[in-house]
């Protein structure tokens, strides 16, 4: 992640209408998932700085790993529970997990294949993955370029890349329909007039409002819809051997 954009990632995740309505969507999908006592263990890779576990905690024993160490604050509230390494077959944690978190990570790494494939043997039986990405290439912008991604997704690349990693897609589908236009429409823009990442804002409280509650309604409305597109592809993983069909 760019220098510049980390320092001001705390701000935009409490107060950012995108990450507001993400997190929304998340914990309505974890809840629907939930397993009769909890997950028992978490993982949350590519954590940063432990935002998140705050709302994980209801959910299992939670802990992360992040691969970028000025992603984590030394002192900070949950530095104990980051594990701050590599996310690769050099990771034996003390335990496996009965959920695993790939939050917008797997389009970070050079190979995502190896990843997954970390992410599948650290499972317990009957454990899932639960995995957003930004979807489809023809919505690259500099947004992209900032945030240094390698890749944006589809249904089919995704499935494929589990299938490598030997799991299994129990459920998928778009999210943030709305921003699609606008995203296609800035990737036209920046095709004919290049310009600099320029580092996200919190918009002006009024739209920032407005944004989080059209997202959200959205979500409401499209939710067991499987509508073909999306700024973003959340999927439920596991392994492949396991015959449980749950929806995302």
């Amino acid at each position: 992640m760019d220098a510049t954009y980390a320092r001001h990632y705390s701000t935009l995740f409490e107060r950012h209408w995108w990450w507001r309505a993400r997190e929304e969507l998340i914990l309505a999908t974890l809840e629907s998932l939930r397993a009769e006592k909890n997950w028992g263990s978490i993982l949350d890779v590519g954590c940063g700085d432990g935002l998140f576990f705050e709302k994980l905690q209801k959910f299992g024993s939670v802990e992360g790993i992040e691969m970028d160490s000025s992603g984590v604050t030394p002192d900070g509230r949950w530095a104990k529970q980051i594990h701050v390494r590599p996310f690769d077959e050099t990771f034996h944690p003390a335990q496996n997990y009965g959920l695993i978190l790939m939050l917008d990570v797997l389009e970070h790494f050079a190979d995502p294949l190896q990843s997954l494939r970390r992410a599948v043997e650290l499972l317990q039986p009957q454990g899932r993955i639960l995995i957003t990405v930004p979807a489809f290439s023809v919505l690259w912008t500099s947004h992209d370029t900032l945030n240094r991604h390698y890749r944006r997704y589809t249904r089919r690349s995704l499935a494929d890349l589990a299938e490598q990693a030997g799991a299994r897609i129990f459920g998928e589908r778009y999210f943030f329909q709305w921003t699609s236009p606008v995203k296609l429409a800035v990737h036209m823009k920046e095709k004919l007039l290049p310009a600099a990442p320029e580092v996200p804002h919190v918009p002006a409280a009024w739209l920032n409002r407005f944004l989080y509650h059209l997202s959200i309604t959205e979500e409401r409305l499209f939710r067991k819809l499987r509508v073909p597109f999306g700024s973003s592809l959340l999927a439920i993983a596991g392994r492949p051997d396991e015959t449980q069909e749950q929806s995302a």
